[in-house]
């Protein structure tokens, strides 16, 4: 197998290191250059030819911002993963880099060493994996996939916790300063998972007249949805509800970032909102968001409740309380995304009588979500990328 190569762009050395010794601690990544600035990354881009690239926003000489911008009058297509303060000039700032091109964010550490390691580790291995994964296999190279990365994580913080209670000691200073050892997988058979037959559902009722639309999406989703409200039918009559897996702190910029593109009206769903025609409702980061009938129309409700599928907002949330209240009368679409969240509330979405769509293998950063959709028969169609946003308005309109 190939390695996934990275490049990691923080004016920081700490931070470098940092994000360097996860990198470089788990087999199937390598660091293969560190740069200090934007400039510095265009010229190491040229020569080690990363597969991914981490970009801090606050750097001298050139910053994040204006790497963007150079990078895209380059028509350089490496995607790039920005560190983001959870600050709001900082979800601000996080933003325009996704209108500039920018893949994905990786909120920015805070505190100690140890909690930076611990609470960037797994979003970062999942970012790196899946879009650095993504374009090495698009170029030729033949590389794990995203479960891999997420397996031997586990398995590692697993071996630590049990080595770590053994010997009932606490990490030394010193030990700190070691280079990490590669850890190394036990052996698994890593082949792409074959092709299963979905199941089949009958569902209780034929489907109805749709007035509502939602979405389910998580890994790949910032630019998959701005492709997709970019190219939205203006006249849409339904109102579409959006379940993204983002942190708390950027939903609400990135609800004003699609607002500027979509022809329909974007926004951070608030509780209680009355859900209107020809709006879009975001889930605020943390919150999980749900329907509810309430006297003057059916009702945005949110809810801290607890994690499911290890996600809050959770599409499988949504999609249950679209399943009770619509029934027949919905449009479920589940679209690029790690594991398997909205799978199993969209089927029974479908069972109920509701159109369903699912994003297909080839145009999904991560196959993992719609996958699981096909598999258990929730998916009537799957759909590429570029052709979503038509193929939701022509569905939405056929049955307005």
């Amino acid at each position: 197998m190939d390695d996934i190569s990275v490049l990691i762009c923080d004016d920081s050395a700490l931070m470098r290191n940092i994000i360097a010794r996860v990198i470089d601690g788990t087999e199937g990544l390598t660091v293969v250059a560190k740069a200090q600035n934007g400039q510095d990354a265009l010229d190491k881009i040229a020569q080690f030819k990363p597969d991914v690239m981490v970009l801090d926003i606050e750097m001298p000489v050139m910053n994040g911002i204006e790497f963007l911008k150079e990078r895209k009058a380059r028509k350089i297509d490496v995607p790039v993963i920005v560190l983001s303060s959870i600050a709001t000039e900082g979800a601000a700032v996080t933003m325009q880099a996704l209108e500039l091109g920018a893949s994905d964010f990786l909120t920015k550490p805070n505190g100690s060493v140890s909690v930076d390691l611990s609470s960037v580790a797994d979003r970062l291995l999942e970012l790196l994996s899946s879009y650095g994964g993504s374009f090495a296999r698009h170029h030729g190279k033949e590389v794990y996939p995203p479960d891999f990365f997420m397996k031997q994580r586990k398995l590692r913080a697993a071996e630590k916790y049990v080595s770590t209670h053994k010997a009932a000691s606490a990490v030394t200073a010193e030990s700190h300063a070691k280079e990490p050892e590669k850890f190394t997988m036990p052996h698994f058979n890593w082949a792409q998972p074959e092709k299963k037959e979905p199941e089949v559902i009958t569902p209780l009722r034929e489907g109805g007249k749709i007035d509502l639309i939602a979405i389910g999406i998580s890994t790949g989703g910032p630019n998959a949805l701005r492709e997709v409200f970019k190219m939205i039918d203006p006249h849409l009559k339904q109102p579409v509800l959006v379940v993204q897996h983002m942190p708390a702190g950027f939903t609400k910029e990135f609800a004003a970032s699609l607002d500027k593109i979509c022809p329909l009206s974007v926004k951070e769903a608030e509780d209680g909102d009355v859900i209107e025609s020809g709006h879009v409702y975001i889930a605020p980061g943390n919150y999980h968001i749900y329907v509810e009938r309430g006297a003057s129309g059916n009702v945005v409700r949110l809810s801290q409740a607890e994690q499911r599928n290890g996600h809050r907002p959770s599409a499988d949330v949504m999609f249950e309380s679209i399943a009770k209240i619509y029934q027949n009368h919905a449009l479920g679409v589940i679209m690029t995304g790690m594991g398997r969240d909205g799978a199993v509330e969209l089927a029974e979405m479908r069972k109920q009588g509701a159109w369903t769509l699912g994003q297909d293998e080839e145009s999904s950063i991560v196959y993992g979500m719609p996958r699981a959709g096909w598999e258990l028969g929730a998916v009537q169609k799957q759909v590429s990328l570029r052709n979503m946003a038509d193929e939701i308005s022509s569905v939405a309109r056929a049955h307005a």
